[in-house]
């Protein structure tokens, strides 16, 4: 056993220690369902804004975008960035503060299928229940990717078994989401996001530095000699799909809640400078670590394979940096796993004690049975995302792919509607979200050799077929009296 690789080991049983005992100190403060869910409406703009984004990047934001560079996808990791970027910018200016007030006015919300069932008075639960299938489904998948990328880490910095890797992963962020809640999801998400920062802008000025300085044009030219890869083209419907990326956040259950989490409705606008530019510096960081990488690990006499592309980050770190800061800056990756998979199981979890089992099941629960109820959920729904990542193959892109566009082509339109269309009824709705995942679901297994337009994103034909189908019902049934008084009294609150 090398120096070198104790003082990795040090630095991150330091931090997986530290990300634990969040969990254990913001356990005391969960004293009801809606700490445990959503911290209480207490939490401030730089840890909302932090945890937001955190929650969103996952580690595919360390190792899918910057291993589609690598494989020569630049150009579609840049368009994928834009309307990312650009999508950020847009639920903060047009989801965050409307969010807040309307969940407040709608039963004081604390969850995203109860916000929707009370906001369309959906007296027979079909909303909820739709609601609650589709989050589980897809954040099992999401969560999924998460695992993968703690593993393929542990394999790739200490060579750890990749069933090994998976269980340790499991376990931290197990032991934290289970004992903390929001508070303590949202503290480690800013720590770990606030690394994540420090990561990209560091690493990047090193390898620009390393590499002779911060001539693009060269940098290109050897990309073909660093890696054997071409840079792949990019047509018309690829710069449609990598765009449409942005619409996902219109439906995100564990980005948006954090809207509705945040202290008040004065301090989201300084959240979302801080979201957005957070976003902007690490996702320019995480496209020049994928390509600048390339160069600069051939500098070692290191060129990765096609599948062991999504590792181009950790092994220009461990390259990059004496050992134990290799470690620390490697923990980024983990972070980034971590921040999202707790998230999203939180979001599950909270989807299934809330409104199924109080709202459905015993609804005079009392608030303990919520919060075990809770628990046990999310070690169920890790236990199965586990199962679906035990392949060492799997793909981390394309795990957040297929979960990214089954939320933003489900929930992103309700969401919309619910806030800006008093007109919405609660038939609409549910014609709307199961229309939505159906086409989402369907439209990426039917290959594109069937036909040229099966190549598009699979969110743009299920956000349009969720946004259609709502309206459209909506328009054929009867409107609600008292939602719609409710409505005006939502628009008419006080910022």
């Amino acid at each position: 056993m090398t120096a070198q690789f104790v003082a990795k080991v040090i630095a991150f049983v330091l931090y997986l220690g530290f990300m634990i005992f969040i969990g254990l100190r913001s356990a005391s403060k969960n004293n009801s369902s809606a700490d445990f869910f959503l911290g209480g409406r207490k939490v401030g703009p730089w840890v909302t804004a932090l945890s937001a984004e955190a929650s969103d990047s996952s580690a595919w934001l360390l190792m899918g975008l910057p291993g589609l560079c690598y494989l020569g996808g630049v150009q579609e990791s840049i368009w994928t960035a834009v309307g990312l970027i650009a999508g950020t910018y847009l639920s903060w200016l047009f989801i965050a503060k409307p969010l807040r007030k309307c969940s407040i006015t709608f039963g004081d919300s604390i969850t995203i299928p109860e916000f929707l069932s009370n906001r369309f008075n959906d007296k027979t639960h079909l909303l909820s229940i739709v609601s609650v299938i589709f989050i589980v489904l897809f954040f099992t998948i999401y969560t999924a990717s998460g695992f993968v990328a703690c593993a393929k880490l542990f394999n790739s910095v200490f060579g750890l078994d990749y069933g090994k890797g998976l269980a340790i992963g499991l376990v931290v962020i197990l032991c934290y989401t289970i004992t903390g809640g929001y508070t303590a999801v949202c503290t480690t998400d800013f720590v770990q996001g606030t690394l994540i920062f420090i990561a990209f802008v560091v690493s990047t000025v090193i390898a620009v530095a390393a590499i002779g300085g911060a001539n693009t044009a060269e940098v290109f030219t050897n990309f073909k000699e660093a890696t054997g890869t071409e840079l792949q083209a990019f047509n018309g419907m690829g710069v449609v799909s990598a765009l449409a990326w942005g619409l996902g956040y219109f439906g995100m259950p564990h980005i948006i809640v954090r809207f509705m989490g945040i202290r008040s409705n004065s301090e989201i606008k300084k959240a979302r400078r801080i979201g957005i530019s957070w976003m902007i510096v690490s996702y320019i960081g995480a496209i020049l670590i994928g390509t600048l990488g390339t160069v600069y690990l051939k500098k070692y006499g290191i060129t990765l394979s096609a599948g062991a592309a999504e590792t181009v980050f950790s092994a220009t770190m461990q390259n990059m940096y004496p050992a134990f800061i290799a470690g620390i800056f490697l923990c980024a990756i983990l972070a980034a796993s971590m921040s999202t998979a707790d998230s999203q199981l939180l979001a599950a979890s909270s989807a299934v004690s809330q409104d199924i089992f109080k709202g459905l099941i015993k609804k005079d629960a009392s608030e303990k049975e919520v919060l075990n109820v809770s628990r046990f959920v999310v070690f169920l729904i890790a236990l199965i995302a586990l199962l679906l990542s035990l392949n060492p193959e799997s793909s981390i892109f394309d795990l957040v792919s297929f979960a990214w566009s089954g939320f933003g082509g489900t929930f992103g339109p309700l969401v919309l509607l619910a806030l800006y269309w008093k007109r919405t009824t609660a038939p609409g709705a549910v014609a709307g979200l199961v229309c939505g995942g159906i086409v989402d679901v369907a439209w990426h297994y039917i290959p594109s050799s069937v036909a040229p337009i099966f190549g598009l994103y699979e969110i743009v034909p299920a956000f349009l077929a969720c946004f259609i189908v709502t309206i459209v019902v909506s328009l054929l049934t009867k409107q609600d009296e008292e939602i719609a008084a409710k409505f005006d009294a939502y628009k008419n609150m006080a910022d």
